[in-house]
């Protein structure tokens, strides 16, 4: 009965963790001569009556850069080799992506609500060999505080273009993201 409360009060991660501690101590004596630790060891027992999940379908996040001006994002997804890409842009402000990649095949996916929302329709898209280049108009013009509606930190996965990134106060005469070409660029709608 212990084991299921203890389970209930620690997340996957630190089980797993006391589980690794156990075993190390298992295998290398403690360096007193004495044995493992009891709580560990009970932890260690919840780790087996509650195996943690484990899914080899589990889904990564790829690599995020973005840029903005003030009518516009240029968000890029970094993803060299992806199979079955799929991109869906909502007005709300909600991307939605996922697809394969990798000789193993692991699915990639990330669902990002935007500062605020957009106009799908003006919105642009390519899917390229090496990564996904959208072009998303701003539904009002402005600059957003950041891409997340989302305060503090955002994930680790996104990073800002810094290749592309202009001030607002710089941002006359480059308003197209330096005369980038989004002729060969798809619609979002279709």
């Amino acid at each position: 009965a212990i084991q299921n409360v203890l389970f209930s009060l620690l997340s996957p991660p630190s089980l797993l963790s006391l589980s690794r501690e156990v075993e190390w101590q298992q295998h290398h004596h403690h360096p007193k001569g004495g044995r493992p630790n009891r709580l560990l060891l009970l932890l260690s027992s919840a780790c087996r009556v509650h195996p943690l999940p484990r899914s080899p379908a589990m889904s990564r996040h790829p690599e995020i850069i973005w840029a903005q001006r003030s009518e516009s994002v240029f968000l890029t997804v970094e993803l060299p080799d992806a199979k079955n890409p799929k991109v869906k842009l909502d007005p709300d402000g909600k991307f939605i992506f996922s697809a394969t990649a990798g000789p193993d095949d692991h699915l990639f996916e990330l669902e990002l609500e935007l500062f605020d929302k957009v106009n799908v329709e003006a919105s642009k898209i390519n899917i390229g060999s090496r990564q996904i280049i959208c072009f998303i108009q701003k539904q009002e013009k402005g600059w957003w505080e950041r891409l997340l509606k989302a305060e503090g930190k955002p994930p680790h996965f996104i990073k800002v273009d810094w290749n592309k990134w202009v001030d607002e106060d710089e941002e006359s005469g480059t308003a197209k993201f330096d005369n980038f070409d989004f002729g060969g660029m798809d619609d979002f709608s279709v």
